[in-house]
């Protein structure tokens, strides 16, 4: 089996903020630097063959005391990103809803082909999201392999593994800094600890349910 730890990065001014993100370069906040220690805590003491991460600054700062504390270089992915929010990137989900009321609604109900007139559809970005992790997998059969990245793609795998459609609703949880670890073998994926956030004080979970 090919194990995967995979982190969700750790806390932003706009995450508390209900602001979207998407593939906007946002930094951690002192919450979110925080956070990144307590996994570099726990995961630092761990074995690892190689740990990758999104390209993007929110996710490598979150990688960065992990990386250090094991002696590694990180690999940056530019498929572990977020989902693209097009439109929507810069505002809160409150004032997205006043000024896209049409376009909100076919986000809230989760249709497959929006895309935000100028982003990613969820039909599209599922499969980008599960092509990157499984191609990590590939390249690493029978190791243990570190990944930060992002809420949206810790969705969509956790779909992928257990089945659960794209347009259902989210009934798992993806909080900020959680461990995530899969396992990929032969036979499928399965779960093997979700959403473990015991380092943690606290930890937001403040992705559109």
């Amino acid at each position: 089996m090919t194990r995967l730890c995979i982190v969700r990065h750790g806390e932003t001014a706009w995450n508390a903020e209900h602001r979207v993100q998407g593939q906007l370069d946002v930094p951690l906040n002192d919450t979110g630097r925080r956070q990144a220690q307590a996994v570099a805590s726990v995961l630092g003491k761990e074995r690892f063959a190689v740990i990758y991460s999104s390209d993007l600054g929110r996710a490598r700062q979150t990688a960065a005391p992990t990386a250090a504390a094991l002696g590694m270089e990180v690999r940056l992915e530019a498929g572990l990103r977020e989902r693209h929010y097009g439109i929507f990137e810069t505002h809160t989900y409150a004032e997205v809803q006043v000024m896209f009321p049409e376009e909100y609604a076919r986000f809230d109900a989760r249709d497959p082909d929006f895309d935000f007139r100028t982003g990613e559809s969820l039909k599209d970005f599922h499969r980008r999201a599960v092509d990157s992790v499984t191609a990590i997998a590939a390249r690493h059969p029978g190791e243990d392999v570190l990944v930060f990245t992002h809420g949206g793609v810790l969705d969509k795998l956790y779909r992928y593994i257990t089945g659960l459609s794209i347009s259902a609703p989210r009934d798992f949880g993806i909080p900020n800094c959680g461990i995530n670890r899969v396992g990929a073998a032969p036979g499928g994926w399965q779960i093997l600890v979700w959403a473990d956030k015991r380092h943690l004080k606290a930890a937001l979970d403040d992705l559109p349910q």
